[in-house]
Order: structure tokens, then sequence, then C-alpha cells
């Protein structure tokens, strides 16, 4: 056994790499998903509403640790592929990401009057002219305080990656524990390292609530 140390401390803050990693992998390819999702379901092709729908309500039904599971586990089994658990991670928290961003921004982009993509049809736009002017910068303005709160709750849950075997901070920590036998010392600093990374982001999102409140 061995006490902590410096290295120990600078493994935690190593490991924080790939949990930033993990949530921006997660933006990067849920983001789009997300959107044609929430576009998805206002279209007004009753059918694709239906199809986005069931898409969105079968993700969410899931849990998150079955998605990683699914994926990392399930895909040798059913389709006898070895997935990298980089690869089924990020996939995992790529749908995950697209299914509660889309219905965020679903309701945001429904938020918005129909009276306005009527003004923008007056003016001679074309949908694409009235969404990207008239109704995009407004459903952004009521959609990004739970956009950047959910963005907490992707930072906490990508400790769930420690379950494959992940070197994320959650990881890490449970790396470090073993090695120097005390878990109450490093518990405290990986949660107080998601509590630095988690706060700034909950405030932020309280002072947009604030500022962007759509009732006003």
């Amino acid at each position: 056994m061995r006490s902590f140390s410096l290295i120990d401390f600078v493994s935690l803050f190593a490991a924080l790499r790939w949990t930033v990693a993990l949530v921006v992998l997660a933006l990067a390819f849920g983001a789009p998903l997300a959107l044609g999702l929430a576009l998805g379901r206002i279209s007004r092709f009753a059918s694709l509403r239906w199809a986005m729908a069931a898409c969105i309500q079968v993700i969410q039904s899931v849990p998150l640790l079955g998605l990683l599971f699914f994926f990392y586990f399930g895909m040798p089994v059913f389709l006898g592929i070895q997935v990298p658990a980089l690869i089924a991670v990020t996939v995992a928290y790529t749908l995950y990401t697209a299914a509660f961003l889309g219905e965020i921004w679903r309701g945001g982009l429904e938020a918005v009057k129909q009276a306005q993509w009527e003004a923008g049809a007056c003016l001679g736009l074309s949908a694409w002219q009235q969404f990207r002017h008239i109704i995009a910068p407004q459903a952004l303005r009521l959609s990004l305080p739970p956009t950047v709160g959910f963005l907490v709750q992707l930072i906490k849950g990508t400790s769930l990656a420690s379950i494959l075997g992940f070197v994320e901070l959650a990881r890490a920590g449970q790396v470090v524990s073993a090695a120097t036998f005390q878990p109450l010392l490093t518990y405290a600093l990986v949660a107080a390292i998601y509590f630095a990374l988690c706060l700034p982001l909950t405030l932020w999102s309280r002072s947009l609530e604030a500022r962007l409140d759509g009732s006003r």
C-alpha cells in the first residue's frame, strides 16, 4: 500500500481529458442528429413525426447504462462485431444526446408562434429561409437554458463509461482508490472535479433562464 501522492492527483486530471472528450464527441455527433429529430417531430408529414417520436421514445426508455452495454457487449453477440470501447461509448452517448436534445429543441421550435412562420411566408421567404432567419434564432433563445442544463447531466453521465473499463475521471478514481486504499480522499477529489466542471454550467443555465425568459 502507498499513500496518495501528486502522481495520483495528476492521473485524475489526466483522465479528465477523456471525460471532456466524451462530452465533445457526444455533442459533435449527437447535435446534428438532435436537430434532425427535432425537425422531424415538427414536420407536416404525420408518418415522419411518428417515426421520429418512436425513435426518441425508444432511446429515452432505455437507461444510458443499457445503451452502453448493448453497443459494447451486445454487438458481438447479435452481429458478431467486436466494438472498441471508445466507439461503443461514443455511439451510446451520441444516441442519448440526440434523443434528449431533440426533444428540448423540438419544444423550443414549437414554442415559436405559428404566426412567425406565416409572417415569413408573407415576405416571400422559403421554408428554409423562414427557419434560418426567423424561427431558429427564437427557438435557440428558448432552448439554450435547458440545453446547458442537459450538458451538466451529460458530464455526470460520462461516469457510467467506467463500467466498460473506459478510463475517464470516475474510472481513474477507482484505479487510484485501489492503489492507495484511500477511497474517501480519492472520491472526494473526483466529486470536487465534477463539481468544478458542473457548477459554472449550472449557474450559466440559471442566468440564461433568467435573461432569456420566453414568457416575457
